[in-house]
């Protein structure tokens, strides 16, 4: 295994107590950047259990043992608040998930090597060994991938482990950050990277996540009782603390919605509700839900998400708009996903210039104009040797 030793850095340091936290906060927040990264489990909860935070700087990397007893991790907080300090991840929504229930609020100054490489052509959400190995040459061994992160004593194997995270983080950030800006691409970057400054990126409105579960049917009431009792499920998993299909799994929420059971016996009648669940606090919840969506008025009932009774795509434009999206991606070296998903090019095709981001800023100059060209008549898409070729009509 490559260790962190390996990238110019000195072994990593184990911290259990608030004070050496607190001094080697100090010493970070004197640098201009530092990586970060977590390790935690959440098998058998809604909310991660964090029980790492890695640190690099300069000349150090720490290890911080958050299930230390006693350890305050205010002085963390402080280093994540400190603007003039940009915080530098891998893929960093579940580490920025995790601040934000800590904390409060999110980090401030962040930066994402994910979504830097993407933007530098480097593939759609490349791995961090993926990518130390491209631009530093440095393997890094996956054998701890799956450690149980709760248990203690940590070895010394996963420390050095959960240490190359972050310590190779440093040059991969120096490298894409002189590439885009050479290239002037900082300002691609930095739209992406306000999506994960803010945090309703992470706090899904549980009203609306019953349309996740693409309910086969037009029936309003039921899906008024879907969208009730979806929004219950989701408040009810954070309450107790349990993932949410754990609590009740999609197949028991179409079901109770389809039967809307009004009594105890109706509700542990469900396949996937016990007797207990129903008699419990939490049966009494859904049925309190589902008493509530029986009572709306007709127009308060939502309808089937968008597109399942509309009309469909011509399946041959939105062919033909991937492949013009991937020539334009192979000519500006940035990764298809990060400038329109698939969902973005069937409304496309059905939309004369739908409200999307790729019919806006760095996206339409890189897609977006010749998209709306290829669907007036006004372009044409040839071979030209190994790659597609463009040409206006």
């Amino acid at each position: 295994m490559a260790r962190a030793s390996s990238a110019g850095f000195p072994d990593p340091v184990l911290i259990t107590t608030t004070d050496e936290l607190t001094a080697v906060v100090d010493r970070l927040r004197q640098e201009p950047f530092v990586t970060i990264d977590t390790e935690f489990v959440r098998e058998r909860t809604y909310w991660p259990e964090l029980c790492l935070v890695q640190l690099a700087g300069r000349d150090e990397v720490v290890v911080v043992d958050t299930c230390a007893s006693g350890l305050d991790l205010a002085p963390l907080g402080v280093l994540l608040d400190d603007a003039q300090v940009v915080k530098v991840f891998h893929a960093a929504r579940q580490d920025l998930e995790i601040f934000l229930h800590i904390f409060g609020h999110l980090p401030a100054a962040l930066f994402d090597t994910q979504v830097a490489a993407m933007v530098a052509g480097y593939g759609d959400q490349v791995g961090y060994d993926n990518l130390v190995a491209s631009l530093v040459g440095a393997h890094i061994d996956k054998a701890h991938r799956f450690s149980d992160w709760s248990a203690r004593p940590l070895s010394a194997a996963q420390i050095s482990y959960a240490a190359a995270d972050v310590t190779y983080l440093r040059a991969v950030y120096e490298l894409l950050l002189d590439r885009l800006e050479r290239e002037g691409r900082m300002g691609w970057v930095s739209a992406e990277l306000a999506v994960l400054s803010d945090p309703a990126t992470f706090r899904p409105d549980p009203e609306t996540l019953w349309e996740r579960m693409r309910p086969r049917t037009s029936n309003r009431r039921m899906l008024g009782t879907l969208r009730a009792i979806t929004a219950w499920r989701e408040r009810e998993a954070q309450r107790v603390n349990v993932p949410r299909q754990r609590l009740l799994k999609d197949e028991s929420l179409l079901e109770i919605a389809a039967t809307a059971p009004q009594d105890v016996d109706a509700l542990a009648r469900i396949r996937g509700v016990s007797r207990g669940f129903a008699e419990g606090r939490s049966g009494a919840g859904l049925l309190e839900a589902v008493a509530a969506a029986r009572a709306l008025p007709d127009a308060a009932l939502p309808r089937q998400a968008r597109g399942k009774d509309g009309p469909r795509p011509s399946p041959a434009l939105v062919a033909l708009l991937k492949v013009l999206l991937a020539a334009c991606c192979e000519q500006h070296d940035v990764a298809p996903r990060l400038v329109a998903s698939s969902e973005d090019l069937d409304r496309l095709a059905l939309e004369a210039e739908p409200d999307l981001p790729l019919m806006t800023g760095w996206r339409r100059e890189v897609f977006g104009e010749d998209a709306l060209a290829l669907k007036a008549g006004q372009m044409l898409l040839g071979v030209d040797g190994s790659r597609v070729k463009r040409i206006r009509a």
